[in-house]
């Protein structure tokens, strides 16, 4: 039987006809060490700040952009790359004062705002220690909520506190993946972080329904077609199929929506028909 590459005789390479098709895996010579596998610190550095608030310098852990590896995307626009949960390392905390933000957040803040965190946080704070070599997701968690109560003191926009809301319901959903399936603990503890990450993730579409209405786009970075996408995704989740209905007709609709959003909105408007026509079949054998 001839081979793949019988016949190169007539180009001189008569050589060549033997070679194998797929390399086989080169075997680690005695001596050889592996290639060290990354660990979450590989993918981190010492990031220096200045605080708005008390002028403190201090550093932060913050990831190493171009060395994570985005692996997909939930279908609330949930982020997941490999080896580490990015979402851990969002929060800029000044140890001295207390006041913290989402990265692209930390250094606009008026000087109202600030002498709000002053009194409500700074003067009550007690000073943290930095910096770890990584966050665990309850400390990861602590720093979301310390994020929240200085929107919620300084009086930041709905947007800013939906956007909080909502990236600290992703951060709960990945709590979550990481627990260990074989603790006998592990279903009532996924139960409590599912509960709590539902909460957030309904706080998240209350502020983006109440931002719609009174501020203008691009709106924590995102789009309309993005922000009206992921209230439509987070509505369908708690059953609002009315809200969930009306903008994702619209993102569909518009002219400027680019043609991969209509495609994930058009995948959605499926996915609401059908949980429609479920509900209500189970209705009417109730």
């Amino acid at each position: 039987m001839a081979g793949l590459l019988s016949g190169l005789e007539q180009f001189g390479l008569s050589g060549l006809e033997n070679m194998d098709l797929y390399e086989q895996p080169k075997k680690k010579e005695e001596g050889e060490e592996e290639a060290p596998v990354m660990q979450e610190q590989d993918y981190l550095f010492d990031k220096t700040h200045t605080c708005p608030i008390c002028d403190n310098e201090f550093k932060t852990r913050t990831i190493k952009v171009g060395k994570v590896r985005l692996i997909g995307t939930d279908p609330d626009l949930r982020p997941r790359y490999e080896q580490v949960d990015v979402l851990k390392y969002d929060i800029i905390l000044c140890p001295k004062c207390g006041y913290a933000a989402l990265s692209r957040f930390f250094k606009y803040i008026t000087s109202p705002q600030a002498k709000r965190i002053k009194e409500a946080i700074s003067t009550k704070f007690k000073p943290v220690a930095e910096v770890k070599d990584v966050y665990t997701y309850d400390e990861a968690l602590e720093r979301y909520k310390l994020t929240l109560a200085n929107a919620i003191v300084k009086m930041a926009k709905a947007s800013e506190k939906a956007y909080i809301c909502l990236k600290t319901a992703w951060l709960l959903r990945g709590k979550g993946e990481s627990l260990d399936i074989t603790d006998p603990e592990y279903e009532a503890r996924k139960k409590e972080i599912d509960d709590e990450e539902n909460e957030f993730l309904r706080n998240a579409l209350d502020g983006f329904l109440a931002a719609r209405q009174t501020e203008s786009f691009p709106m924590c970075g995102m789009d309309e077609a993005t922000v009206d996408y992921v209230i439509s995704v987070t509505a369908t989740r708690f059953e609002q199929y009315d809200v969930a209905s009306k903008l994702v007709s619209m993102i569909i609709a518009s002219p400027s929506t680019n043609p991969r959003m209509k495609d994930k909105a058009r995948d959605l408007k499926e996915h609401i028909m059908k949980q429609i026509r479920l509900k209500n079949a189970a209705k009417k054998n109730e």
